[in-house]
């Protein structure tokens, strides 16, 4: 979170696996109840309805501004962002980001359906929030986590941005992205994950669930029967190798071009994958995106 005079900017990387502002990170589903939810946990309260943040599963959604959900996991997201400061009431400037390939023809729809409501009043875990939305920038997914560290970027750089849906790829020169070099490819880590629930299934005959496998593809490892482990980290290997073998389609050559990877499929590739650590960089902070939003927007404010 940044201030710009009375304006508070808030950036939020609103990705299919996980939602994450600056300072916090919570899973991209909600459910809706018609009454207060039973159990404790993150509950929104908007519109005459509860929603329960973090149950359920969100699925591929290639627009994000035509799918509701999206828009209550953004006002619980912010909500989670000011709780750590605790402030209820603020006007706000959103800073997001869309897939590489879909800026541009998405950018104003996605802003649209952000600030479809120029002030908005909703509940979160009993607190009262009362915000005014006052304007809301748009970004490329992948470029905003690592946009503080370009001066690094000497020579030849293929970035690439891994999240739970998609793979985003953009190459930069001495700093400098190269616009008619980059893509979106739906090959996100959750390809990953139904492979390795398809594969135990197929081998043992039983079910496994999604943050057993989740903790395999994050750690390396989880205490579970060595062989539902092997398993789980077979389909893991060879996932990496075909990411690795999507990058080569497009021209990468570790000989010659340094990889910086962004996003939850950074671990994948740290455990399961063969690469030499002196040309492949793998950006640990899952936040780093939302951040590096927020420096976008404060920038772009500050310049006028």
């Amino acid at each position: 979170m940044k201030q710009f005079n009375d304006i508070t900017i808030i950036g939020i990387d609103q990705g299919y696996g996980n939602m994450k502002t600056a300072n916090t990170v919570f899973p991209t589903a909600i459910t809706a109840y018609d009454t207060a939810p039973m159990f404790k946990g993150d509950v929104l309260e908007y519109g005459g309805r509860f929603y329960r943040v973090g149950e359920g599963h969100k699925g591929f959604v290639a627009d994000k501004s035509t799918d509701g959900d999206f828009y209550l996991l953004t006002l619980a997201a912010i909500a989670k962002e000011l709780e750590q400061y605790r402030l209820f009431t603020a006007s706000l400037c959103l800073a997001v980001g869309l897939p590489l390939s879909w800026v541009g023809s998405q950018r104003e729809s996605f802003r649209q359906y952000l600030t479809q409501n120029e002030t908005v009043s909703f509940r979160f875990n009993g607190n009262l929030f009362q915000l005014r939305i006052v304007g809301c920038k748009v970004y490329p997914q992948g470029y905003a986590a690592v946009v503080q560290q370009l001066a690094n970027f000497e020579g030849e750089h293929l970035l690439a941005d891994i999240g739970n849906g998609t793979m985003n790829l953009l190459y930069l020169t001495d700093s400098q992205p190269q616009e008619n070099r980059c893509w979106t490819e739906k090959i996100g880590v959750n390809q990953c994950m139904i492979r390795a629930k398809e594969a135990v299934l197929r081998r043992f005959g039983s079910k496994i669930s999604d943050s057993t496998v989740e903790q395999v593809l994050r750690t390396g490892t989880a205490k579970i029967d060595a062989d539902y482990l092997a398993c789980i980290r077979e389909v893991a290997s060879s996932y990496v190798a075909e990411l690795f073998a999507t990058l080569r389609s497009y021209e990468y050559d570790p000989a010659t071009t340094h990889l910086t990877i962004v996003g939850g499929g950074g671990q994948l590739v740290k455990h399961f994958g063969s690469y030499d650590p002196e040309q492949v960089t793998i950006v640990d902070d899952i936040c780093a995106a939302a951040k590096g939003y927020e420096y976008m927007a404060y920038r772009q404010m500050f310049r006028g």
